[in-house]
């Protein structure tokens, strides 16, 4: 993959730039990726996301206390952690 070298950016546009990259939980190369993508794909990029967040968020919203079930809650939440993967390893 390639790599690109960028000089002479302005402290301020920096700074902007890592904090936009900690609120998106982004490093900062991730970050500045994205905003290229983002940007030659059109303005929509981010207002795209956000419409589908929202309708993810709605969809969650109608499902709740819906869930109906003839076994004890308990029963249900020890089989549903029961079924997870354990997941990747983390060193902390």
């Amino acid at each position: 993959m390639a790599s690109l070298t960028l000089k002479n950016i302005p402290d301020p546009l920096l700074e902007r730039l890592r904090e936009r990259a900690e609120s998106d939980r982004r490093s900062l190369t991730q970050e500045i990726l994205f905003l290229l993508e983002e940007a030659l794909q059109g303005a929509g990029g981010r207002a795209r996301a956000e419409t589908e967040a929202q309708a993810q968020a709605d969809a969650w919203a109608r499902l709740a206390g819906r869930w109906r079930s003839d076994r004890d809650k308990d029963a249900e939440i020890d089989e549903i952690l029961g079924s997870r993967t354990r997941g990747r390893e983390v060193k902390l």
